[in-house]
C-alpha cells in the first residue's frame, strides 16, 4: 500500500506549487475574475432596473391609452348628441320652412279661388243680363208689335221721368 502513501518531498514540492499557484492566480486571475463577476452583476441590476423601468412606463402608457380611448369615447358621445341636436333642429327648421310654403300655397290657392269664383260670377252676370236682355228685348218686340202699345208705352215712360224731376 505504498502507492497510497505519498513521500514528504513530493508533499512539500505539490504545496509548494499549489501556493505559488495560488499567488499567482490571486495576483492576476482572480481580480480579473472578480471584475467580470461584478460586471456582470452590474449588467444584471441594469437589465432589471431598466425591465422594472420599462414595466412602469408600460403600465403609465396603458393608463394613459385608457384615458385617451375614454375622452374618445365622450368625444364621440357628445359629437353623437351635437348630431343629433342638429338632425333634430334641421328636421324642426324643415317642418317650420315647409308649414310656411304650404301656407303660402294655401293662401295663393284660396286667392286664385277667389279670384276664378269672382270672373265666374262676372262672366254669369253677363250672361244674365244678355239673356234678360233678350228676354225683354223678345217681350218687349211682342208686347209692341201694335202703334197703340207702342204709344201708351211712351206716355207711361214719360209721366215717370216728369214725376221724379
Amino acid at each position: 500500500m505504498e502507492l497510497f502513501k505519498p513521500e514528504f518531498g513530493l508533499i512539500f514540492w505539490m504545496f509548494l506549487a499549489f501556493l505559488c499557484l495560488y499567488f499567482i492566480l490571486a495576483k492576476f486571475a482572480w481580480p480579473f475574475i472578480v471584475k467580470s463577476l461584478e460586471q456582470r452583476a452590474d449588467l444584471i441590476d441594469k437589465g432589471v432596473a431598466y425591465a422594472q423601468q420599462a414595466k412602469a412606463n408600460l403600465d403609465n402608457a396603458k393608463a394613459e391609452a385608457d384615458k385617451v380611448i375614454a375622452e374618445a369615447r365622450n368625444q364621440q358621445a357628445e359629437i353623437l348628441r351635437e348630431a343629433a341636436k342638429m338632425k333634430t333642429q334641421i328636421i324642426e327648421d324643415a317642418k317650420v320652412t315647409a308649414s310656411a310654403e304650404a301656407q303660402k300655397v294655401t293662401e295663393a290657392a284660396q286667392v286664385s279661388i277667389e279670384q276664378a269664383r269672382r270672373e265666374s260670377e262676372k262672366q254669369l252676370k253677363e250672361e244674365v243680363s244678355e239673356l234678360a236682355l233678350q228676354i225683354a228685348e223678345k217681350i218687349l218686340r211682342k208686347n209692341m208689335s201694335n202703334d197703340t202699345a207702342q204709344k201708351e208705352l211712351v206716355n207711361r215712360l214719360l209721366n215717370e221721368v216728369e214725376t221724379k224731376n
